[in-house]
């Protein structure tokens, strides 16, 4: 019976990491996005405060029928994870606003007719809605005089040697990063190009937000000229309320709680288990286990990975435990009857 007790015991300690892993893979482990600009508000997020099922604006139609809805549930997942400052090397003319991501594919249209926000030369305060803060530089850039929206974006059209705000390590607040910066004097219809590198990994973040200088938001500018190129004013640009992100978070593949940690591991990759969630779901255990472990992401929220990890291996350990003692039991059992 010793014998039979210590190989219980090296047994469930050896299982303990298996089963850890074993139960996050069950309440989904999902990847963290991280966000995108919020003021002024990117085409993404614009599209998505329209309604990625009913988009209003001629522009988000138009993006919703070329790459689909669920880039805009993704709203806050245009990344490159292995980017590590390599942006022009790994995102081509014309891509910028998707980053090269075949899923947001529908956000590099040349259009005219993008919903923009109204703006002025001068100081301007720009903030960044995040769902997972992380450390790192914030780099915006605004295209050159001349600039046609009818055409499609190139690295050419930003003026990279004088960004018009950068901002180090900004402190969350509120769901966002805030930060200042100073655009310069333009007309008409311009576009800014934001830039996240983290600094705790290669991952960085990007997003595109239509501006509009020296008049109303609805003035659009260019001849929207080419296929698929809108010709009408575009309308005023508005970020998604709270209320709508939290609406559609159970549809996007990207966890957007957020963890706050500084792990660099951490990404907003889609995973397997991210996509499967929005699968309609076994009824029964399954179906408890995952509402369950949403309503404890949303109660903890980014400071919480540590108790969140402790509960996990406590509840592997457990079951690991009871398992391999009512083996051992019922071998016991079976021996004790041979003998007699």
């Amino acid at each position: 019976m010793p014998s039979r007790r210590k190989v219980a015991t090296i047994a469930a300690l050896g299982a303990t990491p298996l089963a850890l892993t074993a139960l996050t893979a069950l309440v989904g482990a999902p990847a963290f996005a991280h966000g995108s600009t919020g003021d002024p508000v990117s085409r993404v997020s614009q599209c998505y405060a329209e309604g990625p099922e009913s988009p209003k604006s001629d522009a988000c139609k138009a993006a919703v029928a070329a790459g689909g809805t669920q880039a805009l549930y993704d709203w806050n997942g245009i990344r490159i994870g292995d980017a590590g400052g390599r942006h022009r090397e790994l995102i081509p003319d014309g891509k910028l606003c998707s980053a090269n991501n075949e899923e947001f594919k529908g956000l590099d249209l040349a259009r005219s007719d993008w919903p923009a926000t109204s703006v002025s030369s001068g100081s301007n305060t720009f903030k960044y809605r995040v769902t997972a803060p992380h450390k790192g530089t914030f780099k915006v850039y605004l295209t050159k005089a001349g600039y046609d929206p009818a055409k499609p974006l190139a690295w050419d059209d930003l003026d990279l040697k004088h960004p018009v705000a950068t901002a180090k390590d900004p402190v969350a607040a509120g769901g966002f990063y805030t930060f200042s910066g100073t655009l310069p004097e333009r007309s008409g219809k311009q576009l800014l190009y934001a830039i996240w590198q983290r600094s705790d990994s290669p991952e960085a973040f990007y997003s595109c937000s239509d501006v509009t200088f020296g008049g109303s938001a609805g003035t659009g500018s260019g001849s929207g000229s080419g296929t698929g190129s809108g010709t009408s004013a575009a309308p005023t640009a508005s970020a998604p309320s709270e209320e709508q992100i939290e609406d559609g978070t159970d549809k996007s593949t990207v966890e957007h709680g957020g963890h706050g940690d500084d792990d660099a591991s951490t990404s907003a990759k889609p995973t397997a288990e991210a996509a499967a969630a929005n699968e309609p779901k076994a009824a029964g255990n399954t179906e408890k286990l995952a509402e369950e472990s949403e309503q404890n992401l949303a109660e903890t929220g980014g400071d919480s990975s540590t108790p969140y990890i402790a509960v996990g291996g406590a509840a592997a350990l457990a079951l690991g435990a009871a398992t391999l003692f009512a083996s051992v039991r019922r071998r016991a059992a079976a021996t004790g009857r041979r003998g007699r």
